[in-house]
Formats: C-alpha cells, structure tokens, sequence
C-alpha cells in the first residue's frame, strides 16, 4: 500500500473509531444524497413563537453564532427530536433523516461550535460547556416541551453524557454507534505505543482529537456511564466491521467499542441495544430505516409517558 493509500485508510479508521472529526472525515464517509438536496439554508419561515421556525436560523450564545435548522410541526403530547451530527460533521449530514421523521414531528439539528456554519470555540471546550450550548438550543426550538435527542458518534456521547444532568428536559435518547465511553483507554489498550505505520497514526491523530484538537476543540475524557432513570433508549451498534484496515489490531478495537456500545445500556433502566447488520460506522446513512424507526419508536414512548 503506497503512503498516500495508507492515510487515507488511516483517516477513514479515525474518523469512525474516534467518533469525532479529522480534516477529510466527511470525504473519507460514505455521501448523504438525501442531505444535499433538502439542506435548510434557506431564510426561515417566522412565527410568533420563537421555537417555531422552519429552516435555519442563527442564534447568539454566549456571543458566538450557533447554526440551528427546523422543520416540521410541533405535535400534542409528542417531545421534540434534537438531532446530533458526530465530530466533523455539519447538521446537512443528517439533513435525509430530519426531512422523513418532519413528517409526523417537529424536528431540529444544530452545528456545534466548530462545526458546519456555527462560530468556532473561543477556546478549549469540555462536556460541560458544549451541554450549555445544547441548553440553549433547547430552550429556543422546545421552548417548554420535553426532548429526545439522537446523537451519531460524538453527538451520542454528548447527549448521553447530558441526559442525567437534565432529567427535567430530556425523556428519551437514541444513541447510533455512539463514541464510546472509554475511549482513551480502549484505544490506548488496543494500539500500543510501540505501534508503527498506520496503527501510530490512527492512535497518534485519534488522542489528539479526544484531548481537545480540531475542529471542536472539545476534551473528550472517559467516564462512568450514569443512569438519566427509566427514559426510553435504543443503543444502536454497526454490524460491519471496518476496522480490519488495521489487521494487528481491528479485531481488538472492535471489541472495545462493541463492549462501549453495551455499556452505554446503564444510561437507562429501560435501554435496547441492537445491531444495524448492513452498517458500518455511518448507521443512519447506511441504514436510515433503521434510525428513523428507532427515533420513531424513541418518542412515541416518551409521549405515552408524558
């Protein structure tokens, strides 16, 4: 394999087991053509309420702009779906499956700082403070309803990370090939320091990432997985492997984040994991029925619990 074919495969790999973003992430991915052609960039339509908006729209947070897009109608008894794209990518990636599941629900994405038409972070950012950022973006699309939030990759992470702390707000989560919650460690064990070639790259770039690199900037430690109650969830796994592009250690990292899918279970009392069998790392574009049936299935029991 020459040098140029060798880091591509590299980038691909980081991209998917990091789950957050490199230069050339959304390159090295499989295309959304469902998100080209319905990406809200478009003014958007005004109502009197704030939340109710259809289209994007840019909101000032803490002084940086955060890019948000909505569409759809606010349905009776039904929380609003916030979706969550992963690292490196922009809310257009997730733009197919926000368009079918508008049908029947009010539906936002937004860009995290540093990603897509949103500013960049004015500095290191932490789970904390990409929460408040999620806060606000709440506050003005849901107003007073509750939420579910579905989350890719790092956005999974984010919303599993954040669902405990807001109990109040958050009745549901949906959890695609979420990062897993010790991925530090389980990359650290699966890719020794003494790798060479590829592997040293996927661990070299990947840590860099997971310690505040670009493009969010975002410290992403591990931690214990703590319970947000008996809020519906479905933890989604990929069922096909990819990580053989590092054939000394793929098995190995597959385990850990199939063992990191499993633990993302102990968020809820009442979890689901399941496996999208025709998926790699991309489950909703791989699979999109599988996702908007498990977002789907997701709100309509938190509105039976409402």
């Amino acid at each position: 394999m020459n040098h140029n074919r060798r880091l591509s495969a590299v980038i691909a790999v980081s991209c998917a087991i990091a789950g957050v973003g490199l230069v050339g992430c959304e390159e090295s991915t499989k295309s959304d053509s469902d998100a080209s052609a319905t990406r809200t960039t478009a003014a958007p339509k005004e109502t009197a309420d704030e939340g109710a908006f259809t289209g994007a729209k840019k909101f000032e947070i803490d002084g940086r702009s955060v890019n948000v897009s909505c569409s759809g109608a606010p349905a009776d008894n039904r929380p609003v779906i916030v979706l969550m794209a992963g690292g490196g990518d922009g809310l257009e990636k997730m733009a197919g499956v926000q368009k079918t599941l508008s049908g029947k629900n009010r539906v936002c994405s937004y860009d995290r700082l540093g990603e897509g038409a949103s500013d960049q972070p004015d500095g290191t950012q932490t789970i904390r403070s990409t929460g408040k950022v999620l806060t606000s973006v709440i506050d003005r699309v849901a107003g007073e309803r509750p939420v579910v939030l579905a989350g890719h990759s790092l956005g999974g992470l984010i919303a599993a990370r954040y669902a405990p702390d807001h109990r109040d707000r958050v009745k549901g989560l949906v959890l695609m090939d979420a990062t897993s919650p010790t991925q530090t460690a389980d990359l650290n064990k699966g890719i020794p320091e003494s790798a060479t070639g590829p592997a040293a790259e996927l661990r070299a770039q990947t840590l860099a990432i997971l310690q505040g690199g670009k493009p969010e900037r975002l410290m992403v430690p591990d931690g214990e997985v703590r319970s947000a109650g008996d809020i519906p969830v479905e933890v989604i796994q990929h069922g096909k492997r990819y990580l053989e592009q590092v054939p000394d250690y793929g098995p190995d990292l597959e385990r850990a984040w199939s063992n990191g899918q499993r633990a993302w279970r102990g968020v809820s009392s009442r979890s689901r994991l399941s496996t999208a069998t025709e998926s790699e790392h991309y489950i909703y574009v791989d699979q999109p029925d599988v996702a908007v049936r498990a977002i789907e299935r997701v709100t309509s029991q938190a509105a039976d619990r409402a």
